[in-house]
């Protein structure tokens, strides 16, 4: 009986993919999301089996499990600039945010001993929040800048004694609004204290395969830069500001360029 109710879903299904773009949308976001919840499910034990806990090394089996999720929704992924991570230093890289496909591109030149910092909403998704902690994430609480702010030394403490990498977001939110938000300070404030160079990398416009609005949801390749590490040795807290608007002019014109758009500024940085 069950098998005769299946029939039509399975003739349907091929139906609606083919001829309906909202459909593909929703069946696209809806399959990420639960494979990704699927595949920490997967690699939870693995990391606990390998390193026994939280563990930064653990974003080697996570960086692995995902390196093939591009091919389910038909992305395609061009990196130039490689040789700007070939440095065995800590650094803090920046990039701009656009959705939550960003993970995939993330995963794609993932340096070893990196992590993020991400939002601290994100510790309670299920299965992902999980593998996030393990994988040694560094969570922020963006309603109470004290707490983001010790939470940013401390990780300045971190990155020089156990030399690791930090993966930033500076807009501080997602953004398909066709440039760059302006940038949030903490990134900057947090390499200078350390005093590590800052790479941007800058992923191309998804406007051209992903529509949330339109709920379009095509295949696509996306473009990502590597830009040249921009040092921090010898600047101070005065610094931070200009040393944000630095980031994003150079960030603005590789977006500009990878994705073939004509320029568009929200300004530079804000607190």
């Amino acid at each position: 009986m069950d098998a005769v109710w299946m029939l039509p879903v399975l003739l349907v299904l091929p139906l609606l993919l083919w001829t309906s773009s909202t459909f593909v949308f929703y069946f696209k976001k809806c399959f990420y999301v639960a494979y990704m919840m699927l595949l920490a499910v997967i690699a939870i034990p693995i990391c606990i089996l390998k390193s026994g806990g939280r563990d930064i090394e653990n974003m080697r089996v996570i960086r692995f499990l995902v390196s093939h999720v591009k091919y389910f929704l038909g992305l395609r992924y061009q990196v130039s600039g490689w040789e700007h991570l070939q440095t065995d230093r800590p650094y803090v890289i920046i990039s701009n945010h656009q959705s939550s496909l960003d993970v995939l591109g993330m995963m794609e030149i993932l340096p070893d001993r990196c992590t993020m910092i991400a939002k601290k909403e994100l510790i309670w998704a299920g299965t992902v929040g999980m593998i996030c902690w393990l994988g040694g994430i560094v969570f922020i609480n963006r309603q109470k800048t004290s707490d983001a702010k010790n939470v940013m030394s401390d990780a300045a403490k971190t990155m020089l004694a156990d030399k690791i990498r930090l993966w930033v977001f500076p807009e501080g939110t997602r953004n398909q609004n066709g440039g760059l938000l302006p940038f949030k300070k903490g990134a900057f404030h947090l390499a200078i204290q350390a005093q590590v160079p800052i790479i941007p990398i800058v992923f191309s416009s998804y406007s051209n395969f992903y529509l949330r609005k339109e709920k379009e949801f095509k295949s696509g390749t996306i473009t990502l830069k590597i830009l040249p590490k921009i040092e921090t040795k010898g600047l101070t807290a005065d610094d931070v500001t200009p040393l944000s608007e630095q980031s994003f002019s150079v960030m603005r014109s590789a977006f500009v360029e990878i994705s073939g758009q004509t320029s568009q500024s929200n300004g530079p940085s804000t607190h």
